[in-house]
């Protein structure tokens, strides 16, 4: 029987359903401007004016059944029902001017009793083949019985919404309508808002059913242990969730459930900025025919990338299926977690690059979220700007991150789980002064923790943070695992700790009412 999208009044005669790889790249290639085949065969694609997500235009319908469940304010803002079906009729009506659409029907979750059906219908090839990447695609068999989806996103993203619609605030929008089962993008070509509005769903619904949504990479060993490394954009989550010493797992959107973890996602979604066969040897290779680039530069005669060139943005990526990754685990499952590391690139070069948690000490980071980002330089400022981001995902997490940190305190002491924070950042000094702690150092700590190398060691406590830093680490120097001694004026280390422990103590105060007295107990201290 012919498919068709007349149940959402699309009339579109020319659909293609899960269309096939070479199909959608000479789609993209004949009719949607900037694309082009790199030298290694990966399709280069450009967003538009939008290069990145666009978090305060996305809005969620308040509605009885789900509003309490809501952490209702800067994250997520509100849109009323009528207001969500005007941005929908928009959608519906630019799709009924293009020829063609195209259609991608697939799974979100490895695990079967949680796993969701998700509907795309889009309007450009580069949207369907990045979101055949990113989900987990039906067998033939598995599409034929597909039936109804439980959620669909309509992805209008090259049509603007109107600005004087009531709440909206510019002429993109992202809106989810959780009893509607159904996503509307309008104003924005940017891939990752599809992407995302998967997981923000996920992150509604699964903490009903008692599991842990997570804003993490994941990989597992040879003997089974599971390592869960969180962190927010530019901290190395991906990049050191692909170790060629275990099989990963999944590189960004995990679930922990009754029976241990499973990806969300059927891909990879990795930042290009600087990529290199020597610093990512996974990645680089998994960039591919098959693979979707965005917003690259690249040499107009020989298609090579050139991967530092940020002049479209700085937020560059690449989305391939899972498999593209050598050391895989297929099916994308595994069991409890035995360690949890909290990744910061704490650009201030305060915090050790390995430190030991406590349960409490973990709930504290988990909820703090924080990194810290080099600042722009157009103005000449190089001061380091701390960002907090609850749960390491704040910007797609429905509830209150009390929700969430529950759920993993539970779930670290009912299996035992070991907790890290490893600092990915600076060290000798704060950006300007220092330098980034080496990749290579950091993988030799991951290592030490897979290792048990940790255990027996001689460690120090930190007077501010409480952490536990242990004093020697196998492939590390010794003297930079004390980050104060790595610093030539001891003063000034001692000025910028303390504007960190400040920072940390005011981020955490919307938090207080919420948490356990032990928890804010956890917290770093003034001395």
């Amino acid at each position: 029987m012919e498919f068709t999208l007349k149940k959402y009044g699309i009339e579109v005669p020319t659909i293609l359903r899960n269309g096939a790889t070479p199909i959608l790249y000479e789609s993209a290639l004949n009719l949607e401007k900037g694309s082009a085949i790199s030298d290694t065969g990966a399709l280069m694609v450009y967003s538009g004016k939008r290069t990145g997500r666009s978090p305060r235009d996305k809005r969620i319908v308040r509605n009885e059944n789900s509003e309490k469940h809501i952490d209702w304010g800067p994250v997520n803002f509100e849109m009323d029902e009528h207001t969500f079906m005007v941005n929908r009729e928009r959608a519906i009506d630019y799709f009924n001017t293009r020829e063609n659409l195209y259609v991608v029907d697939a799974f979100a979750g490895w695990e079967n009793k949680y796993r969701l059906k998700i509907r795309i219908v889009c309007t450009r090839a580069y949207h369907a083949l990045f979101m055949q990447n990113m989900l987990i695609m039906p067998s033939a068999e598995e599409l034929e019985n597909f039936g109804e989806p439980d959620y669909i996103i309509f992805n209008a993203g090259s049509f603007p919404a109107n600005q004087f619609t009531t709440t909206m605030t510019s002429k993109t929008s992202i809106g989810i309508n959780l009893e509607r089962k159904e996503m509307v993008i309008l104003g924005t070509e940017y891939a990752g808002e599809m992407k995302k509005g998967v997981f923000s769903i996920m992150n509604y619904l699964m903490p009903l059913e008692k599991v842990l949504p997570m804003h993490c990479s994941a990989n597992v060993g040879e003997n089974g242990d599971v390592t869960l490394l969180f962190g927010l954009s530019g901290t190395g989550k991906t990049t050191l969730s692909a170790d060629p010493k275990r099989k990963l797992i999944g590189d960004d959107e995990h679930c922990w459930h009754e029976k241990g973890v499973f990806n969300i996602e059927g891909g990879c979604y990795a930042k290009a900025i600087d990529l290199s066969e020597e610093n990512e040897p996974d990645i680089y290779r998994a960039i591919r025919y098959g693979t979707v680039l965005e917003n690259v530069v690249y040499d107009p005669q020989t298609r090579k990338v050139n991967y530092s060139d940020t002049s479209i943005t700085q937020n560059t990526r690449a989305s391939y299926p899972i498999e593209f990754i050598d050391n895989t685990q297929i099916p994308c499952v595994a069991g409890d977690p035995k360690n949890i590391i909290f990744l910061t690139c704490d650009a201030f070069g305060v915090l050790p690059p390995v430190s030991k948690l406590t349960p409490d000490q973990a709930s504290y980071h988990f909820i703090s979220g924080y990194t810290a980002k080099v600042a722009g330089t157009e103005m000449g400022v190089k001061e380091p700007q701390a960002t907090f981001s609850a749960c390491f995902g704040a910007a797609f997490m429905m509830w209150h991150p009390n929700t969430y940190a529950t759920l993993l305190a539970d779930k670290m002491r009912e299996h035992k789980v070991n907790a890290w924070l490893v600092n990915t950042g600076w060290s000798g000094g704060d950006y300007g002064e220092g330098a980034r702690i080496k990749l290579a150092y950091t993988r030799a700590i991951l290592d030490a923790i897979h290792h048990g190398d940790f255990e027996g060691v001689e460690t120090q406590r930190e007077e501010n943070f409480g952490l536990e830093i242990p004093l020697s680490c196998p492939g590390v120097p010794e003297n930079i695992l004390l980050p104060e001694n790595t610093w030539k004026n001891k003063k000034r280390f001692s000025e910028i700790k303390t504007k960190l422990v400040d920072l940390f103590i005011g981020n955490f105060k919307q938090f207080e009412q919420q948490v356990s007295p032990e928890i804010i107990e956890a917290g770093p201290k003034k001395s």
